[in-house]
């Protein structure tokens, strides 16, 4: 029910409460009318009922929001309102947004300047993780989340700027990955031959069709269409997560998109053998045939984790460099494709990205080989190198 308190005789406060915060903190949202001269003072209480039931209605269903709503309130209704993001994508916004609560959680939209953001960094910039500071690109993607959120109440008109995208921020390092050469590559596809079939299967889709982790434990028999031994396609819409708090949860991709990946021969043949390998494994075990291609023995889906884990303990068993992971299989597919001369807009297509500019960031980065032919070409201009001699 809706609180009215009277100002004067054509002002009215009227406030609303909708909830409590975690801390038990009551969730209000007010608003002051006027009453237009044109409402007959006979009318005005008939008038302010009207709006205060409009404004409840409104504040009930999520869509109360104003100016004067503070940042935290509005960046909890946004969460909400998500449906774009895979589970663990939207829970790494929640728990970032919930660091910055206690810095800009309680200023209104309207007044939210780029200098208490400024201030926020400054401030987290002090934070360490393991006894070291955290890095600068760590700090940014805090600022990264609270601009979705401004960025949604700027598209609804609410502010008419965003204060985040106005902040002169410092150059982060960039972070080099670490891919394997072809030898390596080489040596790692020998190695994994001696690995569990389903284990086989995994890394194999991560290297051809640089899936995602939770995209791959997604991955469900009827996504792969064949039309012939030599032609078969993968659908990759949904992606399996681990959430802090909540387990195992499945959902859309990163980006909420489907894309379709074709696969060559000799993956279609793996994933054929591996299909009649399942089929016969849940007949000799007796459980019913599962409709996800990575389960266990027992038909149960194997969780994420197991496939990071397996991966991090194989490395170790072969002596692969530390800093390999997971993801960088998922590099491997991109790296190799770009230097495979596919373009760029293609394979943005393929890994999921929305456009080529992550892409460029974060993959284009020749290989030392490369490198090392770049300088053989320039030096060529040299009078007296040995490239010029040999022209």
């Amino acid at each position: 029910m809706a609180s009215i308190k009277k100002i004067n005789s054509r002002k009215y406060k009227i406030t609303v409460s909708n909830g409590y915060r975690p801390n038990g903190k009551k969730i209000s949202r007010a608003k002051t009318i006027h009453v237009p001269e044109s409402v007959h003072p006979r009318s005005i209480a008939q008038y302010v009922a009207h709006e205060a039931e409009e404004f409840e209605r409104l504040v009930k269903n999520g869509f109360g929001e104003d100016a004067d709503t503070p940042f935290e309130d509005f960046a909890r209704s946004w969460l909400k309102r998500q449906t774009k993001y895979a589970p663990s994508t939207l829970a790494m916004y929640a728990r970032m947004l919930a660091v910055t609560y206690r810095y800009i959680g309680a200023i209104p939209l309207s007044k939210l300047r780029p200098i208490a953001l400024e201030n926020m960094l400054i401030d987290l910039r002090k934070r360490t993780h393991h006894g070291k500071p955290v890095q600068e690109a760590t700090v940014q993607k805090y600022l990264t989340a609270v601009s979705a959120v401004l960025s949604d109440a700027k598209r609804n008109e609410i502010i008419q700027k965003n204060p985040a995208r106005m902040i002169d921020l410092p150059d982060t390092e960039p972070r080099e990955q670490l891919i394997p050469d072809p030898d390596e590559a080489a040596r790692f596809l020998r190695a994994l031959m001696e690995e569990p079939f389903h284990y086989v299967v995994y890394y194999l889709l991560a290297i051809c069709t640089g899936c995602r982790r939770g995209e791959l434990c997604a991955l469900k028999w009827s996504d792969f269409l064949m039309e012939s031994v030599a032609d078969l396609t993968m659908v990759v819409s949904r992606s399996r997560s681990s959430v802090s708090g909540v387990g195992v949860v499945e959902g859309t991709t990163k980006n909420g998109r489907t894309r379709v990946i074709a696969l060559g021969e000799g993956m279609s043949l793996l994933i054929s053998a591996f299909f009649v390998y399942k089929s016969r494994e849940a007949k000799r075990n007796r459980y019913p045939f599962s409709e996800y291609l990575f389960t266990d023995e027992h038909g149960r889906l194997i969780h994420p984790d197991t496939f990071t884990k397996h991966l991090r303990k194989f490395y170790d068993r072969h002596s692969f460099p530390k800093e390999y992971h997971l993801h960088t299989l998922r590099h491997l597919y991109v790296t190799t494709l770009l230097h495979g001369g596919v373009d760029k807009q293609t394979v943005a297509d393929l890994a999921g990205h929305g456009d080529t500019s992550f892409l460029e960031r974060t993959y284009c980065h020749p290989q030392m080989e490369r490198k090392l032919e770049a300088a053989r070409v320039i030096s060529g201009i040299i009078p007296g190198s040995a490239e010029d001699k040999s022209a």
